[in-house]
């Protein structure tokens, strides 16, 4: 892309094929989405034609609008087919422990989970003060339905050895307000699954919800216990699951954005819904937080799913878990790292055990070599870590990845760990977020490496070691606030 301005409404209207041309050079900078190189944000089945017959269904209903099912019905009809579709594999349906099962697609992980949420809250309307149960391996966008929501949020550790909550931990923490208690399966941060079977029975004996965020792996569980994973029970199986979230734009490898939050039954459901006919337009009604929805990405996973089947999935999962065997293999190798959990889903996560090895260093290596992999920070007895979400795409790039990541680790070595400027270490301890002013945030993006801000926002710089190293020595309160700055400089108008 060059320094040509485009406002987005010009003066003139432009040539389709230039506007195209102007997106592909827009795509230019972007990371890679094929390729089995990306651990991070997308999912890749490396499924050829794949890309062009989902293009194909989201342009045939791109235009549709799922606010109301009696007008469009093609849409009801392909949201029913996976909610079912989505229910069978994960333990409901006719014939199983949960056979009224109902639920519905929403745009995300994130919206499913505030749904389950909010559902949970509004089931329990004498309770003025609700509260949710969590560990603290939970999905952040547990937290994010606690503040939009204004439900207390509570958290129970987990082990720095095993990386899951203690049942007795959670048992102690369920209080009378608690009107939902929640569990992953698997934790996206280091890929394990929480003790489901036990959280859910002590949620039940208590009377209360247990939702379970599968948004992550939901889709690829059932798969590698067929492969003979020991994969626990964690599902609709369990009595005790009152609901759980798959989403299909991760390993059902659907465009962006469908996720499946389910309910045991229609009565859990029921306070999902929002209705509204105090006004004198039409009578609102959704089962979901978005009023107008598009059915492209509707339509686009409908086609993904009806195209790879049963079968393809469970191909696609033998060869993710062939990918993720080659990667912990090739981490094993290397001295100064180690797995941080032994991979039982989808994740292999890993943690320097060298002090000369710096982790943040060594993700900017990688980058250099082509591998975007994601930095995760300490957290309380949890080391700082590098998360790699293997997908089948990964497959064929494993022989190569061994090879880079040595090179990676002996440059990182010699490049020696990142140091903060003492007064820059002393401002992390003593500054608090309040006191961030735009004055100081100003000079701590200068000295950080980032472009200057104005129309169009900052440039950030190509390594990101003395960023992430701040970052991860700051508490979690100030870190928030930081990155809320930062990214604020980012999204900036163009003119």
């Amino acid at each position: 892309m060059t320094d040509e301005k485009r406002p987005a409404l010009p003066a003139e209207g432009v040539p389709a094929d230039r506007v195209l041309a102007e997106l592909r050079a827009l795509r230019g900078a972007d990371r890679a989405t094929h390729g089995g190189r990306l651990f991070a944000y997308v999912y890749d089945p490396a499924v050829p034609g794949l890309d062009e017959l989902t293009a194909a269904a989201h342009a045939a209903s791109a235009h549709v609008n799922g606010l109301d099912p009696t007008a469009f019905p093609s849409l009801l009809t392909m949201e029913n087919a996976l909610v079912g579709a989505a229910a069978r594999l994960l333990g409901g349906g006719p014939g199983t422990a949960a056979p009224e099962v109902v639920g519905n697609l929403t745009s995300g992980g994130t919206e499913s989970l505030i749904l389950a949420v909010k559902a949970a809250r509004d089931g329990n309307p004498q309770i003025t003060e609700p509260r949710l149960l969590v560990p603290v391996s939970a999905h952040a966008a547990f937290a994010k339905a606690a503040h939009y929501l204004r439900v207390a949020l509570d958290t129970v550790p987990v082990s720095p050895r095993t990386l899951r909550p203690a049942p007795a931990d959670v048992a102690a923490a369920i209080r009378s307000e608690t009107v939902l208690v929640a569990c992953s399966a698997p934790s996206y941060a280091h890929g394990v699954i929480d003790p489901v079977e036990q959280i859910a029975a002590l949620a039940a004996e208590r009377g209360v919800r247990c939702h379970v965020d599968a948004c992550f792996g939901g889709w690829t569980l059932p798969y590698l216990r067929r492969l003979g994973a020991p994969v626990p029970p964690f599902d609709l199986s369990l009595p005790g699951v009152t609901s759980i979230s798959v989403d299909l734009h991760k390993y059902a490898y659907a465009p962006k954005g469908v996720s499946v939050l389910l309910h045991r039954d229609a009565t859990l459901r029921a306070p999902q819904y929002f209705a509204f006919a105090d006004w004198p337009g039409y009578t609102m009604i959704n089962p979901v937080i978005a009023s107008t929805r598009s059915g492209g990405p509707i339509a686009a996973a409908y086609a993904t799913l009806r195209h790879l089947g049963d079968a393809g999935y469970l191909s696609l999962a033998r060869q993710t878990r062939q990918a993720v065997a080659g990667l912990a293999e090739a981490v094993r190798r290397v001295d100064g790292l180690r797995l941080l959990a032994e991979p039982e889903s989808t994740v292999v996560c890993f943690t320097s055990t060298d002090p000369t090895l710096d982790l943040f260093t060594l993700v900017d290596e990688l980058t250099v070599r082509g591998w975007h992999t994601q930095p995760q920070f300490r957290y309380g007895d949890l080391p700082a870590s590098v998360h790699l979400t293997v997908t089948a795409s990964v497959a064929p790039t494993v022989p190569a990845f061994g090879p880079d990541l040595t090179a990676a680790v002996a440059a990182t070595r010699a490049a020696g760990p990142v140091r903060l400027p003492a007064e820059l270490l002393t401002l992390t301890g003593t500054l608090t977020p309040d006191a961030l002013t735009p004055d100081l945030v100003a000079t701590l993006v200068t000295g950080l490496g980032f472009g200057g801000a104005g129309a169009g926002g900052a440039v950030v710089p190509e390594r990101m070691a003395v960023v992430n190293t701040l970052l991860d020595a700051a508490p979690p309160a100030l870190r928030e606030r930081l990155l809320v700055e930062f990214v604020s400089l980012l999204q900036r108008p163009t003119y």
